[in-house]
């Protein structure tokens, strides 16, 4: 089964929560606070394995969650780090944030890694907490979450010449004349249903040719098949067009040249400046010789093959004329642009906005924003000092007086993710 998008959930692994923990040794009166910070939870991190050729694997399992860090300890121990969680992606995959469609990471190379989903950090003990003026703190953090997110793949086959052209035109009869592969070949439109990969060797050089399912007009809009391959004409280094030059269908090869690659500048406008060879199919047939000389004279300055990939007549030399060409083309797939994400400080200002937001449900006034959910989610809510730091650290935000702005009183419901608490001016 050839599986080339799919969408998938992944979370990075929670930070181990610190500890509280008093030193209690012999001689050692008033010893003071000793709880360890947890350990760091683990990265979900993608690996390209040339191994693998499609996402299959991912049609089965859609949600990777990494493991936690370890609680922090006694005696000032702090928790391990968690492993990482890897997987194993194709050469060629794609991974792109599917809330944002933010492009998170190119994969083309193999070993080549990607953090998609960071673990959060260890939440810190109470020996961090210890000042003079509190030496004895009871208070400690949870783990920080991991990073959570849906991705979505794609996979965009890696070859080094992509056949395309309408349907029935030859592309599979010409890949399997050329290399081991064994394509589906049928006399009817849309036999190739996935793209089909195959090696040409010959001797001393050789290159990845793969065969696309036939376009037809309209393909970058979502007409027909040929749509859901298009991207993988993108990795291509050269493009070879197949058309067919008797016109069997009844079809205009000059039409048809010239409709095709619409439909592939359409989909990408990089795709206009990819090298292209035209090979003329189906040569052995009568009306070709009359078609391919009109088609010289509508179309000139474009190198023209003459083959016929059922008989073979001509292969050999277009496969040569390929692998020549190819010698002159950057060896490296086309990579997709990865916005570089910079660690940014805000400062807060007055005419700045808030980083959070105040919505009502029903009666319950509800504090929502990134910053507040995650403090709410690493306070210990069982120890009355870490409840008490956490209210001093809403006021400093400014959400007491935000919340005072709303209209809220005392004995109001305040929900912040799923803690909910009484408000007090």
């Amino acid at each position: 089964m050839f599986v080339d998008q799919v969408r998938i959930y992944v979370k990075g692994g929670d930070g181990g929560n610190g500890a509280v923990s008093f030193r209690r040794e012999k001689y050692v009166p008033m010893g003071g606070p000793a709880g360890g910070d947890g350990g760091r939870g683990g990265d979900v991190v993608f690996v390209v394995d040339e191994g693998l050729r499609t996402l299959v694997d991912f049609r089965y399992q859609k949600h990777f969650k990494a493991p936690r860090g370890e609680n922090g300890r006694n005696k000032g121990q702090h928790g391990a780090g968690a492993e990482d969680l890897v997987v194993r992606v194709p050469p060629g995959t794609t991974v792109i944030d599917d809330d944002t469609g933010e492009i998170i990471a190119d994969l083309v190379e193999h070993g080549q890694r990607a953090v998609i989903a960071k673990g959060g950090r260890g939440g810190r003990g109470n020996i961090r907490f210890a000042t003079p003026a509190n030496p004895a703190p009871h208070i400690s953090e949870n783990g920080e979450p991991g990073q959570e997110r849906y991705v979505r793949l794609e996979l965009k086959l890696i070859a080094d010449v992509g056949l395309v052209g309408y349907p029935s035109v030859g592309k599979s009869t010409l890949l399997a004349s050329v290399t081991a592969a064994k394509p589906k070949i049928a006399a009817y439109h849309f036999t190739t249903l996935t793209p089909n990969l195959g090696v040409v060797d010959l001797g001393e050089r050789s290159f990845v040719m793969a065969d696309l399912p036939g376009l037809i007009e309209g393909a970058h809009e979502g007409v027909g098949l040929g749509h859901q391959f298009l991207r993988h004409v993108e990795r291509t280094r050269l493009i070879v067009h197949v058309i067919d030059m008797a016109a069997v269908d009844g079809r205009d090869p000059v039409e048809d040249f010239h409709q095709i690659n619409r439909e592939l500048k359409l989909y990408n406008l990089k795709l206009e400046e990819r090298p292209q060879i035209v090979a003329a199919n189906k040569m052995d047939l009568p009306e070709a010789k009359e078609n391919l000389r009109r088609f010289q004279e509508q179309v000139p300055g474009v190198t023209v093959y003459e083959i016929s990939a059922a008989t073979r007549q001509g292969v050999q030399e277009l496969m040569h004329a390929v692998a020549d060409l190819l010698e002159t083309l950057p060896d490296k797939p086309t990579v997709e642009e990865v916005a570089e994400v910079e660690e940014r400080v805000v400062f807060r200002a007055e005419k700045e906005p808030e980083p959070f937001e105040i919505s009502r449900d029903n009666e319950v006034y509800v504090v929502s924003g990134e910053k507040i959910e995650k403090l709410v989610r690493m306070t210990n809510l069982n120890s009355y000092d870490s409840v008490q730091r956490f209210a001093r650290m809403m006021r400093s935000m400014g959400v007491d007086e935000a919340l005072r702005r709303r209209g809220a009183k005392d004995g109001d419901t305040v929900r912040i993710g799923d803690f909910e608490f009484e408000f007090v001016e």
